[in-house]
């Protein structure tokens, strides 16, 4: 093995082994059950459980962190994929969005699934999330669902 090449591969391993001492935030903060979707939406429509499965890792604040969550860069890249999807909807805090908002992101999430945007990449690591053409269906009927009464997707 050359020289240079013996040196990349001890900085490559120093390189990475320094980046395990940058912890991103990994947290679930509180959830009030009755501010959720599940509360509001309820289960008949099998829209809970997709979402469940689905989406909750992101999209909620009960994030399951699984154990590759704790090595860089998939920790970061992890932490700050839950931190936008959070951002962009958060099914724990459903409550606090208005009616017209949970409409619009009712359709932009059927949207996302419907064009194959949602879940991404993370259904590589985790092929339980993936969608089935039924899952996108049960997601795009409540969208529809919600359109249709304009109250909002609440009981």
């Amino acid at each position: 093995m050359s020289r240079r090449l013996k040196q990349g591969a001890v900085a490559f391993v120093v390189v990475i082994a320094a980046a395990q001492l940058v912890r991103p935030e990994r947290s679930n903060p509180a959830t009030d059950v009755k501010r959720t979707i599940q509360a509001h939406a309820g289960t008949a429509s099998g829209l809970v459980a997709v979402l469940d499965r689905s989406c909750r890792d992101c999209h909620s604040n009960e994030t399951v962190w699984p154990w590759y969550t704790q090595i860089a860069p998939a920790s970061w890249l992890m932490a700050y994929g839950v931190t936008e999807g959070r951002k962009a909807v958060n099914f724990s805090e459903w409550a606090a969005y208005p009616p017209q908002m949970q409409r619009m992101l009712l359709s932009a999430s059927c949207q996302d699934v419907s064009d194959g945007t949602m879940p991404g990449v993370y259904s590589l690591l985790r092929p339980d999330t993936g969608l089935s053409p039924q899952d996108i269906e049960t997601i795009c009927a409540a969208a529809r669902q919600a359109e249709a009464h304009p109250a909002g997707v609440s009981q």
